[in-house]
């Protein structure tokens, strides 16, 4: 089969530029993929929850019945083994809920260190 000349460039130059477009696309003007969109949503959302849910945490940490929770803490270096303590403590729980959000406990630890 054939294919006229003139034809054949069009394809090529079609194709050129749609390579061309897609490129620019995704790295001039911020085009993203589903997943790529999803995962960048769920970061923020959880960002979010984090900075929400942070003071709430402090504050039930500086509760008086927090205090040998704190030196618990506070005597341990291993930063997963304080944040399991926080989330055992069920300050990284949200009111209603069942389960600690783990990066809530993260933000929450990071603060309460900073004051210890």
């Amino acid at each position: 089969m054939n294919i006229p000349e003139g034809t054949k460039t069009a394809l090529i130059g079609a194709a050129v530029g749609a390579v061309a477009v897609a490129a620019i696309g995704f790295i001039a003007l911020g085009w993203t993929t589903a997943g790529t969109a999803q995962r960048n949503a769920d970061e923020a959302s959880a960002s979010a929850v984090a900075a929400v849910m942070t003071p709430y945490c402090v504050a039930r940490a500086n509760e008086p019945e927090s205090a040998s929770v704190l030196a618990e803490i506070k005597g341990s270096t291993n930063f997963t083994a304080q944040r399991g303590m926080v989330e055992k403590a069920g300050w990284a729980t949200p009111a209603g809920g069942t389960e600690p959000i783990q990066s809530v406990a993260d933000a929450c630890l990071r603060t309460i260190s900073a004051s210890l």
